[in-house]
């Protein structure tokens, strides 16, 4: 005799809840906020990586420029050109390690003097600013050719107080990308300073107060509830020295008097430049300029993927 079989009734999964006004309201207004600055915005700076898109494809060099021959579509030609270059790779190496090594200064220094303007008096508070902000507001090329004449081998006040007269700081390679360095550092940790400040006067007292309440040492308050509070701030200033180190091109360009010692100094801005202006190939002076732009859109979006791994609403 068959055994009855006892079927039990799997209950029907919900419908999703219809959206409701209030939460359609809630999705669409950030988007129509930002509506006028997308106006703005795209066709800023879509029309010129349209065209720099454009050219990188083309065959476009000085008789295309001057018009007396038309460009000649090439496709993926210069890319392919550029890729098999080892001097690509070696100045791709030294702006990821220069633009690196800037972001961290960058970041360490303005994050210091951000926790020294929360310990010092009101005058020495105003000081630290208006010196920070005189950094910030200086022209890159004014800065970089202050800074050069400072550092001069002859005659450069660095070198007298020193004791190193003749010595030329621009000579070798690498002490050469840390001088620039530093001046990149020295005219990007204002924003830094202020913005991490700013976060950090924003932080309630009676949260610090809670962690000191409960025995937190000033390292442990610090990295386990300020840090946490500022890191909305620091994806912002990440990013942007990020976007600013890797695309650094003025005081490189002026310090270095376009490179460096056969070309030892070079950055993938000037290299561009160089190859665009100086060697008359425009189509692959474009390319290097939308690898750029891919290589940093690569590096942002991994960075806020990690954020979000970790955690972090964004």
């Amino acid at each position: 005799m068959a055994s009855d079989t006892l079927t039990v009734a799997q209950p029907a999964e919900a419908p999703a809840p219809a959206p409701t006004p209030a939460r359609r309201k809630r999705v669409l207004t950030p988007i129509w906020l930002l509506l006028p600055a997308a106006v703005v915005l795209v066709p800023l700076f879509g029309y010129p990586l349209y065209q720099l898109g454009l050219l990188s494809v083309l065959d476009f060099g000085q008789p295309q420029a001057s018009g007396g021959v038309p460009a000649a579509f090439v496709g993926l030609a210069n890319y392919t050109e550029l890729l098999g270059k080892s001097q690509f790779w070696e100045v791709l190496a030294q702006t990821l390690v220069f633009a690196g090594g800037c972001v961290v200064a960058t970041l360490a220094v303005g994050g210091a003097l951000a926790v020294l303007l929360t310990r010092v008096g009101r005058r020495s508070k105003l000081f630290l600013m208006f010196a920070a902000l005189g950094a910030w507001a200086a022209p890159a090329m004014t800065g970089s050719t202050v800074w050069l004449f400072l550092l001069d081998t002859n005659s450069g006040l660095v070198n007298d107080i020193l004791g190193m007269a003749g010595h030329n700081w621009m000579y070798d390679k690498w002490p050469a990308f840390a001088v620039v360095g530093a001046v990149v550092v020295w005219h990007s940790f204002p924003f830094v300073m202020i913005t991490l400040y700013a976060g950090i006067q924003a932080i309630p007292d009676s949260v610090l107060e809670a962690a000191r309440l409960d025995g937190a040492s000033t390292f442990t308050t610090a990295r386990l509830v300020m840090l946490p509070m500022l890191r909305p701030l620091l994806v912002i200033v990440v990013i942007q020295s990020v976007i600013w180190d890797f695309k650094v091109f003025t005081q490189i360009y002026v310090m270095t008097s376009g490179g460096g010692i056969a070309g030892q100094n070079l950055v993938l801005n000037v290299y561009a430049y160089q190859e665009a202006f100086a060697a008359s190939d425009y189509s692959l002076g474009a390319a290097i300029g939308v690898l750029m732009t891919l290589i940093l859109l690569a590096i942002t979006a991994l960075y806020i993927r990690a954020l979000r791994r970790s955690g972090e609403e964004l």
